[in-house]
């Protein structure tokens, strides 16, 4: 198994912890992403599961929107998903499982979330015709749309202590379930979709958000 990640320090960390193999590749740069697909067919040829997760968010309003941000967002969640797809296509095994993490905001209409969730929708897209053409191989394609799951995301948006405290009470307000998800909950539905109980599952999203969208 192969982990990736911007930051060295990060990587090293959950490639001890899960003993596997970490890898330092920036999803916002395509020429990072033909590196490391490169390194990956030197290292290991074929791969069976493709697991894309890098996700950055700046909330924004759409009047107030700068192209940096916009950029930075549609850059690493959409783009740079998009060609590790594309790069890694000649790698994938027959029969191979691909999973997106996109979000549940592509199918809502929250305010300051104009890009991210556009770019998750956008990636939504990519995923049903990545399933239709690579069906000839036999290889799935789905997508995982959580909703708020304890990550360090939130942390890195520029959030002061006290609106983290306020974007939580409200999320508990707005979910059904009355919690947030864990890693563990999203890493438990990428087993699943990597195994063969789903092997007669392809172009599907999954939203896993306790409710929130309902």
């Amino acid at each position: 198994m192969i982990i990736t990640g911007r930051r060295q320090t990060a990587v090293d960390a959950a490639a001890k912890e899960l003993g596997v193999t970490g890898l330092v590749a920036d999803q916002g740069s395509l020429d990072a992403i033909e590196r490391l697909a490169a390194t990956i067919k030197e290292k290991s040829g074929k791969i069976d599961i493709l697991f894309i997760n890098a996700g950055v968010t700046t909330p924004t309003s759409i009047e107030q929107a700068t192209e940096a941000a916009f950029d930075q967002i549609i850059g690493i969640n959409f783009k740079g998903a998009y060609f590790t797809l594309s790069r890694f296509i000649p790698l994938l095994n027959e029969g191979a499982s691909v999973i997106f993490l996109s979000s549940n905001t592509a199918s809502m209409n929250l305010p300051d979330t104009s890009i991210y969730s556009s770019g998750k929708a956008a990636l939504n897209a990519v995923m049903k015709i990545a399933a239709v053409e690579l069906a000839p191989r036999k290889i799935r394609v789905n997508a995982i749309s959580p909703g708020p799951i304890e990550t360090e995301i939130l942390n890195k948006a520029g959030y002061s202590a006290e609106e983290l405290k306020g974007i939580k009470a409200w999320l508990m307000d707005n979910i059904p379930l009355r919690q947030i998800g864990k890693a563990s909950d999203v890493a438990r539905l990428v087993a699943h979709l990597s195994g063969e109980g789903s092997g007669f599952i392809t172009g599907s999203e999954f939203l896993m958000d306790g409710g929130m969208s309902l």
